[in-house]
């Protein structure tokens, strides 16, 4: 078991768009568990590699009793359909605020091996899919709160234990806006 350090809310490559995965091979496999581990030992639904600061494109995932990983995900929506519900994130951790997302998705990617991977989600795997998806585009799921929602996720981030004011927290807009394909209509 590989569990590496889960970078926070502040951390830079939180914020960083991750690269495209080109090789698969061991090395991104040696990837996928640690991300797989360190996941499980902190009992998350999904972890993206930037949240271990690796930026490649590359998530694991744990829902329903599914366990699994995607490479170079491509997201689509079959309908319009939103759930609004708690989030949360192991990067900003103890804390959960509802956020909205789309209730079914299809994701396109590949497995460590380069093989062709297809995942239709609904309800919390739907919602973990966006989620770790967006961490790889340098999203948090703060951005995707309203104003307000905003202002109490950033207050209740300066006061958690973990904060460190040493690394000024950011807060950006969601680029996914309302029309694009992962457009929630805020």
């Amino acid at each position: 078991m590989t569990v590496q350090p889960i970078r926070l809310f502040g951390d830079p490559v939180l914020r960083t768009p991750a690269d495209p995965v080109v090789d698969f091979d061991a090395e991104l496999r040696k990837l996928i568990a640690d991300l797989t581990d360190t996941m499980r030992e902190q009992n998350g639904a999904g972890l993206a590699a930037p949240q271990i600061g690796v930026g490649l494109r590359v998530f694991t995932f744990h829902v329903d009793d599914v366990l699994g990983h995607l490479v170079n995900p491509v997201l689509e929506f079959p309908d319009a359909e939103e759930q609004d519900g708690p989030e949360g994130c192991l990067s900003i951790p103890g804390l959960y605020f509802d956020t909205k997302r789309r209730q079914n998705v299809i994701a396109k990617g590949f497995t460590g091996h380069g093989d062709p991977l297809q995942i239709v989600g609904t309800g919390m795997m739907a919602r973990c899919v966006q989620h770790e998806t967006d961490h790889l585009d340098g999203v948090l799921f703060v951005d995707r709160l309203d104003p307000a929602g905003r202002k109490e996720a950033m207050k209740a981030i300066r006061q958690a234990e973990w904060y460190d004011p040493a690394a000024p927290p950011t807060v950006k807009l969601s680029p996914h806006g309302a029309g694009s394909p992962f457009g929630l209509g805020r």
